[in-house]
C-alpha cells in the first residue's frame, strides 16, 4: 500500500502540474533587487519613453580585406532592408542602423569603418519562448544577408537567448550521467543489482513528486524557479536520497545480525536512524529556507524550491524506501544472500585501523588535518568575483563572440552602455540642465563618452543621458564608478537650478553594482542564519552547547579550504576571470547544511554507544560503525556534484568542483580523523554540559541522600518563562498583522509597526532559545523539540505570505516613490 501510494501520487501530480520548464524563470534570477536603484530607473526608462521597454538584440556586421567598409555597408543595407521588410519578425519594435538613422553613424561605425552595429528592439519577455524564437528569425535573416561579411548576433537579448541554450543542452546530460555515475557507484557498494536500483527508484518517485509540486507552485507565482536551481536540484535529490538510502539500509543489514525477521529488523533500523536522518533533513530545509531572509532574487528565489524537494525526499526515504525492501524480501541482496549482507555491517578492517590511529595520536591527528586545511585556505588571497554573464559560458556562443568584436573595434564601455536619469520636478526641455549636465558626465573620470542628445520624458521633467564607459562594463573598475557618476549628474543639475533633483543610473553595470551590494549583504546574513539554524540542530541532537561549537568550527575551516582550493585552480589553473558571484554564498549554505550531515551520523552514534562503553572506547566504535556507509554516502554525493563540472556553465562549474571537493573532505578528513580526534581530546567533556553515564551500575554511596535537588523547581520555572514567551510571541504577531492593515493608511504613521516588529523579533529569539533550553532539561525528543521550535516560524512566514499575497492581489496598495535623495553638503 504505501509503495502503491506513491506510485500513485506521483502519476497523479504529473498529470496535472505543467512542465517545470514552462515555469522556469531565467529573468528574476539575474536581476538587483526591485527596490535598488538600478532598477528604479529602469522602470523610468520604460514607463518615460514609450517603445524602450524592448530588449535589444545588436547585430554586429565585419567586413574583412581591402574593400571591408564598402562590404559592411552593403550587408548592413541589405540586413536592414530583411529586417523592416514584410517578412520580418513580428517582435521587431524598430530598426536602428545607418540607413534608418544616418545621424547614428558615429555611435554605429567604427573607427576604422570596419564594423557597423544594427540595433533591433524586440518586444516581450527574453524569458519566453516566442521572443527566443524572434532572436533566432534575426540571427537567420542577418546571416542570409551577410555576404562576405562576418554577422554575429549579441546585446541583451542575444545574451539571454544563448543562456538559455545552454542550459537546455546540458539538462538531459546532466540527468543521463547522474543515473549512470550513482547506479555505478551504488553497484560497487552493495554488490547487488536490485538493492542498487532501490535508491534509485526512490530518487525517481521523490524527484517526479517535487518537480510536479514546484511546478505547480511556480505557476501559482509562489516560488520561482530557474534552469540552474533545476539542475541543482537534480544532483541534491541523487546526493541526499543515496545518502539516506545507504544509512537506512546500513543499519537494516546490522539489525539482521541479531533479527533474522525483516519486518522487525526494518523497523529497528528505521528507529534507529530517525534521529540523525531527521537532523539531517531538517538542517538542509532549514538552512534553504534561511535564503528568504537574502534579497536578492539569486539567492531568494533558490531556497523554497530545494527545500520542497529535501522534504519529499525524507518522505520517501522514511516510507517508500523501507516498503520497496521490504516487499522485494530475501531476494534483494541477490547475489550475496541476507547472511553476507549482514556480516557487512560489522565494520571493514579499514576503519578499525584509522580508529586506532587516532586513538594512539589525537593531538597529532587534528594537528595534521588543521594544518592542511589552512594551507589550502592560503588559495583566498587569489580571490576576486566576476559579474560578466558572458564569461560565465565554457562553451562557444554567437553571442560571446559578437561582444568580443564590439569591445575590439568600439572600446569595452560600447558593450554595455548605461543610461543617467536625472529627475527633477521642473520642465527640463527649455533650461540649461540637459547641456549641463551633459558637459559634467563627458568630463567625469572613467567614461568615454556621452551622447550628444538626451532623449526627454514625456512630462518633460525627466532627461536620458547614455553613457559610455572606459572599462568593462562588468568590472571592477566600471561598477565603481556608479556612485561618483550619480553625484555628478546631480551635482551638475543642482548648479544648472534643478529643484528635487533625483538622479538614477539604469543599464548593465549598475544593475551589477546593485547586485554586488546585494550579495555582498546577503552573503553575510545568510552565513549567519544558517549557521544559528546548523547549531541549534546540533544542540537538540547531541544535548550538548559544546560540541555543536567545535564541530561548527570544523565545518567553517572546511569550506574555507574548499573555497581556497577552488579559487586557485579555477582562476590560477584554468584561468576563469572570477568565481562566480554567487558562487560563495551556495558553497557555504549547501557545504555547511550538508556537510554536517557526517558529522550528524559519527555524532549520533557516539552517542548511542556511550551506553555501553566510555568515551575513548564509543568514539572508535562509532567511526568503525559508520565509516563504511558513511564513507560510501559521502562517495555518492561528492560524485553526484562532480556531475555539475560537465555543465558548459561557469558557476555550475565551480559550484560542482567546490561541492565535490568540500565533501570529500568533510567525508575523509573531517569526520574521520578531526572530529574523533577533538573527542578524543576532549574525554568526558566532548558532550558538555552532558556528562556521560559509564556502563557501570552506581554503589550505594553514590547515590545521593536527597534527589529534591531545586531541579524540578528550575524545570518548573523554566517552562512557566517557556509558556509567556510563547504567549508574547503570539501577540506580538497579533498585533504586527493588524498594523498590516493599518500602516497603508496615509494618515496613520509606522510607529506602531516598527514597536510590533521589534517586540516580535525579541519574542521570536527568546522562543527559540528557550526551546532549546528546555529540549535539553527534559530531554525531548528530536520531533517534539523541531516541532515546538518550527512553530515559532510560523508568524514571521505567514507574515511575509500575507503581504506577498495582498500585494499580487492587490487589496494592499504598492508602496509610495522613495523621497528624493538630499543633496550633498557643500
Amino acid at each position: 500500500m504505501t509503495v502503491a501510494f506513491w506510485v500513485l501520487l506521483a502519476g497523479l501530480l504529473a498529470g496535472i502540474a505543467p512542465a517545470l520548464e514552462s515555469v522556469e524563470d531565467n529573468a528574476s534570477a539575474n536581476l538587483p533587487p526591485a527596490a535598488s536603484d538600478s532598477m528604479k530607473a529602469r522602470e523610468l526608462v520604460r514607463a518615460r519613453t514609450p517603445g524602450r521597454d524592448a530588449t535589444p538584440a545588436v547585430v554586429v556586421v565585419r567586413g574583412e580585406g581591402a574593400d571591408a567598409a564598402e562590404r559592411t555597408r552593403e550587408a548592413v543595407a541589405r540586413i536592414t532592408s530583411a529586417l523592416t521588410g514584410p517578412d520580418r519578425p513580428d517582435r521587431i519594435v524598430d530598426v536602428v542602423s545607418t540607413v534608418t538613422t544616418p545621424d547614428a553613424a558615429p555611435e554605429l561605425v567604427s573607427r576604422d569603418r570596419d564594423t557597423q552595429l544594427i540595433v533591433v528592439p524586440l518586444s516581450g519577455s527574453p524569458s519566453d519562448e516566442p521572443f527566443r524564437n524572434a532572436v533566432d528569425e534575426v540571427r537567420a535573416l542577418a546571416s542570409d544577408r551577410a555576404g562576405p561579411t562576418d554577422v554575429a548576433v549579441t546585446g541583451p537579448a542575444g545574451i539571454a537567448t544563448d543562456t538559455v541554450k545552454v542550459f537546455g543542452g546540458g539538462d538531459r546530460t546532466l540527468l543521463l550521467a547522474t543515473v549512470l555515475l550513482v547506479l555505478v557507484v551504488l553497484l560497487a557498494i552493495y554488490r547487488s543489482p536490485l538493492m542498487a536500483l532501490v535508491p534509485l527508484l526512490a530518487v525517481g518517485v521523490a524527484m517526479r513528486v517535487s518537480e510536479a509540486i514546484g511546478a505547480l507552485l511556480a505557476d501559482a507565482g509562489i516560488v520561482t524557479v530557474s534552469s540552474q536551481t533545476a539542475s541543482i536540484m537534480t544532483v541534491l535529490l541523487f546526493g541526499v536520497g543515496t545518502d539516506y538510502a545507504l544509512i537506512i539500509t546500513a543499519r537494516y543489514r546490522e539489525a539482521l545480525l541479531d533479527e533474522p525477521d525483516r519486518p522487525r529488523a526494518m523497523r529497528t533500523a528505521v528507529r534507529r536512524t530517525a534521529e540523525s536522518v531527521l537532523a539531517s533533513a531538517s538542517t538542509v530545509v532549514l538552512a534553504m529556507f534561511a535564503l528568504l531572509a537574502a534579497v536578492s532574487p539569486a539567492l531568494r528565489g533558490f531556497g523554497p524550491y530545494l527545500a520542497l524537494g529535501v522534504a519529499v525526499m525524507a518522505l520517501v526515504a522514511f516510507t517508500f524506501l523501507p516498503a520497496l525492501v521490504l516487499l522485494l524480501g530475501g531476494g534483494v541482496f541477490w547475489p550475496g544472500g541476507t547472511g553476507r549482507a549482514a556480516e557487512r555491517g560489522r565494520g571493514s578492517g579499514v576503519w578499525h585501523r584509522v580508529a586506532a590511529l587516532v586513538a594512539r595520536a589525537p593531538a597529532r591527528v587534528a594537528a595534521a588535518v588543521v594544518a592542511l586545511l589552512v594551507v589550502m585556505s592560503a588559495g583566498l588571497l587569489g580571490y576576486q568575483e566576476s559579474f560578466d554573464p558572458l564569461s560565465g559560458f565554457r562553451a562557444a556562443t554567437e553571442s560571446e563572440r559578437g561582444q568580443r568584436v564590439v569591445r575590439e573595434e568600439f572600446g569595452p564601455g560600447e558593450i554595455a552602455p548605461g543610461t543617467v536619469v536625472v529627475r527633477s520636478r521642473d520642465d527640463l526641455r527649455a533650461g540649461p540642465v540637459p547641456d549641463a549636465v551633459t558637459a559634467a558626465l563627458a568630463g567625469a573620470d572613467g567614461v568615454a563618452r556621452v551622447g550628444e542628445r538626451p532623449r526627454f520624458g514625456e512630462d518633460g521633467r525627466t532627461v536620458f543621458h547614455e553613457v559610455v564607459l572606459a572599462h568593462d562594463p562588468y568590472g571592477t573598475e566600471a561598477l565603481d564608478a556608479i556612485g561618483p557618476l550619480e553625484e555628478t549628474a546631480r551635482a551638475a543639475a543642482e548648479t544648472a537650478g534643478a529643484r528635487d533633483v533625483t538622479v538614477l543610473v539604469a543599464g548593465e553595470t549598475a544593475q551589477s553594482a546593485d547586485i554586488r551590494a546585494a550579495l555582498d549583504r546577503d552573503t553575510v546574513l545568510v552565513a549567519l542564519l544558517v549557521l544559528a539554524v546548523v547549531t541549534a540542530v546540533l544542540v537538540l541532537l547531541l544535548r550538548s552547547l559544546l560540541a555543536p561549537l567545535y564541530l561548527m568550527a570544523t565545518l567553517v575551516l572546511s569550506f574555507l579550504a574548499t573555497l581556497g582550493a577552488t579559487t586557485f585552480l579555477t582562476l590560477t589553473v584554468l584561468g576563469d576571470e572570477g568565481i562566480g558571484n554567487r558562487v560563495t554564498a551556495y558553497v557555504f549554505v549547501f557545504l555547511v547544511a550538508l556537510g554536517v550531515d557526517y558529522n550528524v551520523f559519527i555524532m549520533s552514534r557516539f552517542k548511542q554507544e556511550l551506553r555501553t562503553l566510555p568515551p575513548a572506547e564509543a568514539i572508535g566504535a562509532a567511526l568503525t560503525r559508520t565509516g563504511g556507509v558513511v564513507s560510501s554516502a559521502g562517495l555518492v554525493l561528492a560524485a553526484t556534484f562532480a556531475v555539475l563540472t560537465t555543465q558548459p556553465i561557469r558557476e555550475l562549474f565551480q559550484f560542482g568542483f567546490a561541492m565535490a571537493l568540500g565533501i570529500l573532505l568533510d567525508t575523509f578528513l573531517v569526520r574521520p580523523l578531526l572530529v574523533p580526534a577533538l573527542v578524543r581530546l576532549l574525554g568526558d567533556r566532548a558532550l558538555w554540559p552532558a556528562r556521560p553515564e559509564h556502563p557501570t551500575k552506581p554503589t550505594a554511596s553514590s547515590v545521593p541522600a536527597d534527589p529534591a535537588d531545586g531541579s524540578a523547581a528550575r524545570t518548573g520555572l523554566l517552562l512557566r518563562a517557556f509558556t509567556w514567551i510563547a504567549v508574547a510571541e503570539a501577540c506580538t504577531w497579533a498585533g504586527l498583522l493588524i498594523g498590516m492593515y493599518v500602516k497603508y493608511v496615509p494618515e496613520t504613521t509606522e510607529l506602531g509597526v516598527r514597536v510590533f516588529g521589534a517586540l516580535h523579533g525579541a519574542a521570536f529569539v527568546a522562543y527559540v532559545l528557550l526551546t532549546l533550553l528546555v529540549a535539553v532539561r527534559l530531554k525531548w525528543g528530536p520531533g517534539r523539540t523541531t516541532l515546538l521550535a518550527l512553530l515559532a516560524a510560523v508568524p514571521p512566514f505567514a507574515t511575509v505570505a500575507f503581504e506577498l499575497w495582498a500585494r499580487r492581489t492587490g487589496r494592499l496598495p504598492a508602496k509610495p516613490a522613495p523621497a528624493p535623495r538630499p543633496a550633498p553638503a557643500p
